[in-house]
């Protein structure tokens, strides 16, 4: 079975039922269980709290204000970072709120060691306060704790269903590849990089079709983590360092921007120089899962969603700027709680 075969097979196991553990094969995942344990006891933790980086980004910025939702797991967070400048949230509602012109508000309800199966309490308390676009970065601990890989991509389907039925735009960050985690040993790193790899596919085909947008986290947290490890993972070796988010979350910004209509006007359809284009969902999700930042989201091809390789994405790959990013501040509960907050 070729890999878009594969991510395909995985995606509709979690539709529709089944472990789909037969997309690497039990013996492996017997593997995988096993050096689990192992590698996480290498990895360890880090005592110090995760800095929340909820608040108010470009407060001197005109309105109408943007909300943004933060869902997802440690790396969501910014675990083993000291200061909330260094973490993916404040990151991303600076960079936002510079490129937009507009001021923006951050709601970090992501939490340390999350799994796919946490995402649905998360996105209930998400619900409340009218996000304009959530931001999920999940997938990781599935990985490492062996969740079955269709289980844990049904959940993120379930939640980003539910985001979209409520008008809320998403953008999921998909699983990175662990196969550039020194701690995690042979074999286990190599199963390791294969399942994050599929995992990865299989979630953009799975929040495509409930109407997000995904971006490959694979190749920021690859190639580059592995030729400079000491520069870009943090004290533990498994999580990013500070300069490591700063390059997750500039990746995500151009689209946050494009979801809520703000992107470049010379970014609004496909560029074949820059190596983007229109293709069957489980061929894009495969490519994206290798490639820097790639974006994917639904389209159509002559008037039809649906062609003979399934569903019509749109692969982009959005230009990245570097961002000067402040402490988030504090406002009014009244700005806070929706009411005055980018009206919906």
């Amino acid at each position: 079975m070729g890999k878009a075969g594969a991510a395909r097979k995985l995606a509709a196991a979690a539709v529709y039922g089944g472990g789909g553990l037969s997309v690497l094969g039990a013996s492996l995942y017997g593997i995988l269980r096993l050096e689990a344990g192992v590698a996480r006891r290498l990895i360890g933790t880090i005592e110090s709290p995760v800095p929340d980086s909820t608040g108010w980004y470009g407060r001197r910025l005109p309105g109408p204000a943007l909300r943004i939702a933060l869902l997802g797991d440690s790396t969501a967070a910014g675990y083993g970072v000291v200061l909330v400048e260094e973490t993916p949230g404040a990151v991303l509602g600076s960079g936002v709120a510079h490129q937009a012109g507009r001021r923006v508000y951050v709601r970090e309800l992501c939490r340390v060691g999350s799994r796919s199966s946490e995402l649905h309490d998360q996105v209930e308390r998400t619900l409340p306060m009218h996000p304009n676009v959530a931001v999920i970065l999940i997938g990781a601990n599935d990985v490492t704790h062996t969740q079955r890989p269709s289980q844990a991509v049904r959940h993120l389907s379930e939640a980003v269903r539910t985001l979209r039925d409520a008008g809320v735009e998403v953008v999921v960050g998909t699983c990175p590849d662990l196969g550039t985690v020194r701690p995690i040993p042979p074999p286990l790193r190599q199963v390791a990089r294969a399942w994050s790899r599929r995992m990865a596919a299989a979630q953009t085909i799975a929040v495509v079709e409930q109407g997000g947008r995904t971006v490959s986290l694979a190749s920021i947290l690859g190639p580059e983590f592995d030729a400079a490890p000491a520069l870009f993972f943090g004290p533990d070796r498994f999580h990013p360092s500070a300069k490591g988010y700063a390059s997750l979350a500039e990746a995500l910004i151009p689209s946050v921007l494009s979801a809520i209509g703000l992107g470049p006007q010379d970014e609004t359809h496909p560029t074949a120089l820059r190596g983007e284009g229109i293709l069957p969902v489980a061929r894009a999700a495969v490519r994206a899962a290798k490639q820097p930042g790639t974006e994917l989201e639904g389209t159509e091809v002559a008037g039809a969603e649906l062609g003979g390789g399934g569903r019509w994405v749109t692969l982009m790959r959005r230009r990245r700027q570097n961002t000067t990013v402040e402490a988030p501040g504090s406002a009014p509960a009244a700005e806070v709680d929706g009411s005055q907050v980018g009206g919906r």
